[in-house]
């Protein structure tokens, strides 16, 4: 049960930081460049996780549990003005 808690926390991040680099890829807004950033590092810690939790479940789950903490954005320029909600979710920008 625990790796599939894991392989659903790696799905999310990857899944935000791709949001993150199609958003830099269009407004080339640094803020969202960081944030892709971090979201790359926090993956790799998430499936290092991942991979720890086959083995040991808590200490897997707390390595996930630290680089979802890691993977915290911040404030960021807002890029969305009028997009509709799916609009958001997949990263498409009025600017």
């Amino acid at each position: 049960m625990y790796p599939y808690i894991a392989m659903l926390a790696y799905a999310v991040v990857l899944f935000l930081t791709l949001r993150d680099v199609r958003i830099y890829k269009r407004t080339r807004i640094a803020s969202y460049r960081k944030g892709a950033i971090k979201g790359i590092l926090a993956s790799a810690l998430v499936m290092l996780g991942l991979l720890f939790s086959f083995a040991n479940q808590n200490l897997g789950l707390l390595i996930v549990l630290i680089a979802l903490f890691f993977n915290q954005k911040g404030s960021r320029e807002p890029v969305f003005k009028e997009a509709k909600v799916i609009d958001r979710l997949l990263g498409k920008t009025d600017i």
